[in-house]
């Protein structure tokens, strides 16, 4: 498959909405606030400091998306890349298309000597993601995630 992974730009927006609208529904049965969602989408690309993100296309066709997030790691003394808000249309699934994106955001670590490595969560239930993560050699053996998130 001939993808071009690139960075995201205005004209994605559309996009990145409907796909983060897609993967909420589809892994955690969530409805996101649309306005919301767009008000946050535009805050990151405007803010590039905070992170970027990344999309995959066919031809002229945007097929699948993901966040990247720095967190300053005080004990690397850099930061790491957390992927976010990954998504790749059903029909292009279990083609490669997350090796490309994954591939892209390695080469950003292993090019750029501030960032320290790569980050993801996973829903306890995407037995699926867990696999395909583990395939490229991530492994979820370290830390186990906890949130709060209030209103929700």
């Amino acid at each position: 498959m001939n993808l071009n992974i690139r960075p995201a730009h205005a004209g994605d927006l559309i996009f990145l909405v409907n796909a983060q609208m897609s993967m909420a529904k589809e892994t955690e049965e969530k409805s996101l606030n649309q306005q919301t969602l767009i008000k946050g989408i535009k805050h990151l690309m405007n803010n590039p400091e905070l992170g970027e993100y990344i999309v995959a296309e066919l031809g002229s066709k945007s097929i699948a998306c993901l966040l990247n997030l720095n967190e300053w790691s005080d004990w690397r003394n850099g930061n790491v890349i957390w992927i976010h808000s990954l998504y790749v249309l059903p029909e292009f699934r279990k083609k490669g298309v997350f090796n490309r994106l994954y591939e892209y955001v390695k080469n950003k670590v292993d090019q750029d000597p501030s960032f320290m490595g790569i980050r993801l969560y996973v829903d306890q239930t995407n037995t699926a993601a867990q696999q395909a993560y583990k395939k490229i050699g991530m492994d979820g053996e370290h830390y186990k995630v906890y949130e709060w998130m209030p209103g929700e």
